[in-house]
C-alpha cells in the first residue's frame, strides 16, 4: 500500500511548480499618530492618552485588495485627576508597547477624479506589554511601585485611505484595557515591482 502511494505521488511532487506570488507586489510603511481613548474600567483611573506607531504592509496581485500588516506602536496615558481625588495615589501612569499583525481591506474607491478616496476595514490581533507607575500619596504610608504586565486581544477599524494618507478609527480589546484611538497614517512605497 505504501509503495502504491509513493508511486502515485512521487510523480506529482517531482514536476509540480514551485509557488509564486503574483507579478505585481509592494512593501510599505507607514507612520501613524492620533489620541486614545480609554473606555470601560481603563477609563476610570486613565485619561485620554497618545500613541504612535510604525506599519509595514504587504500585498500582490494575487492578495489585492487585501494588506497584510505588522504594527509596532507605544501609547501613553497619564492618571485621571478623578482618580486621585478618590485614591491614595498622588500619579498612575501606563507606558504600552504593542505589536499588532492584522489584515486591511480596501473597498473601491468612492472618488476616483479630483483624488483617490477607498473606504477601509481593518481587523487583527494586540500583544501589548503595560508598565504602570504606581505613585502613592506621601501620608498614606505604602511603597511606590512598577508594574509590568502583557496581555493579549484584538482591533477592529474603519476609516478611508487617500493610498498615501489614511484616517482610520479603531476599537482596541485588552482585558479590563479597552480604548478607542484615531489614527493619521502617512504611508510611503518601500519596494514596488510590476
Amino acid at each position: 500500500m505504501k509503495k502504491l502511494f509513493l508511486l502515485l505521488i512521487l510523480p506529482s511532487l517531482l514536476f509540480a511548480q514551485e509557488f509564486k506570488y503574483g507579478a505585481a507586489k509592494g512593501l510599505f510603511m507607514g507612520v501613524g499618530v492620533g489620541p486614545r481613548f480609554p473606555i470601560g474600567i481603563f477609563s476610570e483611573s486613565q485619561n485620554i492618552g497618545v500613541g504612535f506607531d510604525v506599519t509595514f504592509s504587504y500585498t500582490d496581485n494575487e492578495l489585492l485588495p487585501f494588506f497584510l500588516y505588522a504594527t509596532v506602536g507605544y501609547q501613553h496615558y497619564p492618571g485621571s485627576q478623578d482618580f486621585y481625588k478618590r485614591t491614595d495615589y498622588s500619579s498612575f501612569s501606563s507606558n504600552v508597547l504593542t505589536l499588532s499583525p492584522g489584515i486591511r481591506y480596501y473597498f473601491p474607491p468612492l472618488i476616483e477624479s479630483v483624488m483617490l478616496l477607498m473606504p477601509i476595514v481593518d481587523a487583527g490581533l494586540h500583544v501589548a506589554y503595560f508598565e504602570r507607575s504606581h505613585q502613592f500619596k506621601l501620608d498614606r504610608g505604602k511603597q511606590n511601585y512598577v508594574e509590568e504586565v502583557a496581555k493579549f486581544g484584538f482591533h477592529v477599524g474603519a476609516g478611508f485611505s487617500m493610498f498615501i494618507l489614511d484616517v482610520i478609527t479603531y476599537y482596541n480589546y485588552l482585558n479590563n484595557n479597552e480604548y478607542i484611538s484615531f489614527n493619521l497614517r502617512a504611508t510611503i512605497p518601500i519596494f514596488v515591482t510590476f
